[in-house]
């Protein structure tokens, strides 16, 4: 199994190149990186994976084990008891592996739940029991790495492993299904004329798809030698199977790996597809290269561990169909992966779901006009509210120029006529008092006929 093949003492300290025996450790640690990138399982938890075994072999009791121990040993988790055995530093830093993927996983719940609304608001989401879905740890213990942790991993990456391929042939199928329902449908949206002219061509797009050079069956003779001439620069007159082999073991760990089988097929897979051409679907050369690599599982993996031993790499060079194999039959010359029952039942399938995304679109509409109608009543109030607070500051501007007097050109004060005039009156009434007030006090005029005194 490809697990079994990252259990390698050996293998994350190789220079990828075995030819270039002078490559100091600096020249040879950038390729290390990309090797590794490329060389991803396709597993969602492919990180965590990796970095456990990575610190595992670390660890020289754990190497030393490594060393004696078979695919067995590892599969049905005898290894993982020596997991007790390690130093203390590398147990921390599984412990914080461990942390780091949990947390991780808490996260993809949490998406997971928002995006589909199951969360109702203020419930407590119970991570413990969410976490028991995830096959890969022990979500019972969720801070410490332990030899269960190990055992898990490794017994859950196998049957994952396993069960790859054949997603990846369920989801071509549905990608195939898919283009021929969209081809359909284009050709119903055109009118006779249109729909001739275009069906014709699409024909010719099919037809200079097929006129490709002869493909060699992969893990042919054939095969090898183009790969051993063309990519490796050498003569094929002299060949040797045992070379090739040490030729393509990039990393040196003595197996040629699924990833390592798939580049020897690059230069078949080019002689039928070319991503600069119209009628080559790359889609179709990733399944034309996954049906490659297990043909020759098939006929070489003796032991079915899904990685190619010399042993096992030189006893198929003995066999008959190596040396005289049949014609490979492409995905053009193989009856199509899926029959009309199942294009649709796939149809159908996407109604529905047209169907669903319909109503919510519907429904996302109606919310959007609610939210708008609520905008258009809040604005409104927002211009009320402006209103009301412009009238109420020019009703106060004006009850503070009526209580004051207005002022003159110069600043002065200039007071209202009438109260000018209850000034003028308020003074002149104080003269008029007195006046009449001293005159009462006059004495009177003498008679008229008294004497007159001298």
């Amino acid at each position: 199994d490809l697990i079994c093949s990252y259990f390698s003492c050996s293998r994350m300290n190789l220079d990828p190149v075995p030819l270039d025996r002078n490559a100091t450790p600096q020249e040879a640690q950038p390729p290390q990186e990309d090797k590794q990138e490329d060389n991803d399982t396709g597993l969602y938890y492919d990180r965590y994976l990796r970095e456990v075994i990575e610190v595992l072999e670390t660890d020289p009791h754990f190497r030393e084990k490594l060393q004696t121990a078979n695919t067995e040993d590892i599969k049905n988790g005898r290894l993982s008891k020596e997991l007790d055995l390690v130093g203390h530093h590398v147990r921390t830093r599984l412990d914080e592996l461990k942390r780091q993927e949990v947390s991780r996983l808490r996260m993809l719940l949490k998406a997971k739940l928002d995006s589909t609304n199951t969360q109702s608001e203020g419930l407590q989401m119970d991570h413990a029991s969410l976490l028991k879905q995830f096959e890969h740890l022990d979500p019972h213990n969720q801070n410490t790495f332990e030899a269960k942790d190990l055992e898990l991993l490794i017994s859950t990456a196998t049957k994952d492993l396993e069960n790859y391929d054949a997603e990846r042939h369920d989801e071509f199928k549905r990608y195939e299904m898919l283009k021929e329902h969209e081809r359909r449908e284009y050709l119903k949206g055109l009118d006779q004329e249109k729909r001739e002219k275009e069906e014709k061509r699409m024909e010719e797009l099919k037809d200079k798809h097929r006129k490709h050079p002869k493909v060699n069956a992969p893990g042919s003779v054939a095969q090898l030698r183009e790969v051993w001439e063309e990519t490796d620069g050498l003569d094929p007159t002299e060949f040797n199977p045992k070379t090739f082999f040490k030729l393509h073991d990039a990393n040196g760990d003595g197996v040629l790996d699924e990833q390592e089988l798939e580049a020897l097929f690059a230069k078949e897979l080019e002689k039928v597809y070319d991503p600069k051409n119209e009628e080559d679907d790359m889609m179709e050369m990733e399944e034309e290269r996954l049906r490659m690599r297990e043909h020759v599982m098939k006929n070489v993996d003796i032991n079915q561990d899904r990685l190619v031993s010399l042993e096992e790499f030189l006893k198929s060079t003995d066999k008959k169909e190596f040396n005289n194999p049949k014609e490979w039959d492409t995905l053009d010359d193989t009856k199509p992966v899926f029959t009309e029952a199942e294009l649709q039942r796939f149809e159908a399938e996407l109604r529905t779901k047209e169907e669903e995304l319909g109503r919510r679109a519907e429904s996302l509409r109606q919310e959007q006009d609610l939210l708008k109608e609520r905008g258009k009543a809040l604005e409104a109030q927002r211009r009320e509210y402006q209103q009301a607070v412009l009238e109420m500051s020019q009703r106060k501007e004006k009850q503070a120029v009526e209580g004051q007097p207005p002022t003159g050109p110069n600043g002065e004060l200039q007071f209202h006529q009438e109260m000018q005039k209850l000034e003028d009156q308020g003074a002149k009434a104080p003269v008029e008092q007195e006046v009449q007030e001293a005159q009462n006090n006059l004495p009177a005029e003498p008679p008229q006929n008294l004497p007159i005194h001298t």
